[in-house]
């Protein structure tokens, strides 16, 4: 069964769109059953245009990108979330609307990073965006290691919380 993991940014243009691009390239690179979703509390409507060089850079296809909100993820028509993850401050500290796991509520976690959004020059935005992809990568590198379709709700958590502390 798919593990459907919903990734959380207030606008939904930078660093969640990173992380959806670069897990959903890894699991199909390592054969896990992951899906990643992205969304934003303030979807903005845009994806951020160093946001997409960067995974396209990795050779990350960026083909379906686009800003939605997370309330997209709140009905019963949705595919059951596992795994929910901010990635920005101020996400982590909205409260969220109600998401749905195949057995409740899925277990959530904060995984943040600076907004390479507010780099100033070009130069210096592009060396952020890629450094803030090869982060996300490392932990989703290390999300994928874990025997996700065997892990109870605890220990789910408390690994994704070590993850965190990396």
């Amino acid at each position: 069964m798919t593990t459907h993991v919903l990734i959380l940014c207030t606008h939904n243009s930078a660093r969640s769109v990173l992380a959806e691009g670069m897990l959903n390239h890894l699991a199909a690179r390592l054969g896990k059953d992951v899906q990643a979703h992205s969304a934003g509390s303030a979807p903005s409507g845009r994806i951020n245009p160093f946001a997409l060089e960067a995974l396209a850079h990795a050779g990350i296809a960026t083909e379906g990108f686009h800003s939605k909100s997370w309330d997209a993820f709140t009905g019963p028509e949705v595919p059951p979330l596992a795994i929910v993850i901010t990635v920005c401050d101020s996400a982590a500290a909205e409260t969220c609307p109600i998401f749905f796991g195949g057995n409740g509520q899925p277990v959530k976690v904060h995984w943040g990073y600076p907004d390479p959004s507010n780099e100033e020059g070009v130069s210096d935005k592009r060396r952020a965006f890629e450094l803030t992809r090869q982060a996300i990568g490392y932990r989703m590198l290390q999300l994928l290691a874990l025997p996700l379709e065997t892990m109870d709700r605890p220990a789910l958590q408390a690994a994704l919380q070590d993850i965190a502390r990396s």
